[in-house]
């Protein structure tokens, strides 16, 4: 199954409550599991129909929103990595003295925080009607580049900066020139941005919410490419995969 990616094709109140509805189903915003209408989910060992299932499967399977959102690295969130500690600690419901103890600040410097916090989200408001207005004037979108559409990146994403700069026309290239047609790789190039095109197409044999044993990973990986073992590490090092403390047990990570 094609890994998942719909935080980014969703609205920020489909992102804060969890699910976006479709015509015929309801989609969790976060890991794109669907639940089709008129047809009742088992969640926990209760039943419920799609809008109750989309629901009790948020909450169970990401928790809180903004939890969910602060476990992400700062950088894709636009946060400074204290700032995401003090937000996490308010997310915990600590007041200013403990979040400054627990910080190593003074409590006048998480007010200060808090100032620049609240101007950060007017600022996203104002920045969001921008780009907004902007693609309604220029009927373009901003990832709508010259040399082709840029891509979105993974939200479990361990570094955000250029190497993720990837067009469409990128991933067709570089997936002629390094994989065949069975999807097995011919070399696995030393460029970064070419390596996370294809870390990303081999994710493609993973699927979601199913837990794989270290020898299951290395069977679908070895059908790939012989080395294995630098295509296992590379998938955990850019977040693609999540494994257990004894490294027994992997998960697509969210």
């Amino acid at each position: 199954m094609e890994y998942k990616n719909q935080i980014w094709n969703s609205s920020v109140e489909e992102i804060v409550i969890g699910y976006k509805e479709k015509k015929d189903s309801y989609l969790c915003t976060f890991c794109g599991e669907e639940f089709e209408k008129g047809h009742i989910f088992t969640v926990k060992d209760k039943m419920y129909d799609a809008f109750g299932a989309v629901k009790e499967h948020h909450q169970v399977e990401h928790g809180f929103t903004v939890d969910y959102i602060l476990s992400r690295e700062s950088s894709l969130i636009g946060v400074s990595e204290v700032q995401q500690q003090i937000l996490s600690l308010m997310s915990e419901g600590k007041d200013d003295k403990t979040i400054a103890s627990a910080v190593g600040i003074a409590p006048s410097t998480v007010r200060n925080h808090r100032f620049k916090l609240r101007e950060k989200e007017k600022q996203a408001k104002l920045f969001l009607a921008l780009m907004q207005s902007l693609e309604e004037k220029t009927k373009r979108s901003i990832s709508q580049a010259d040399c082709g559409k840029i891509e979105e990146i993974h939200p479990s994403a361990t570094m955000i900066d250029a190497r993720y700069d990837i067009t469409e026309e990128d991933t067709e290239k570089t997936i002629k020139t390094y994989m065949n047609e069975s999807g097995a790789l011919n070399q696995f190039p030393a460029r970064e941005k070419k390596k996370i095109i294809l870390l990303r197409e081999i994710m493609k044999n993973f699927k979601q919410h199913q837990e794989y044993q270290e020898e299951e990973v290395n069977k679908i990986l070895e059908r790939i490419y012989s080395d294995y073992a630098t295509i296992r590490r590379a998938l955990i090092e850019y977040g693609f995969l999540e494994r257990s403390d004894d490294c027994s047990v992997y998960r697509v990570k969210e």
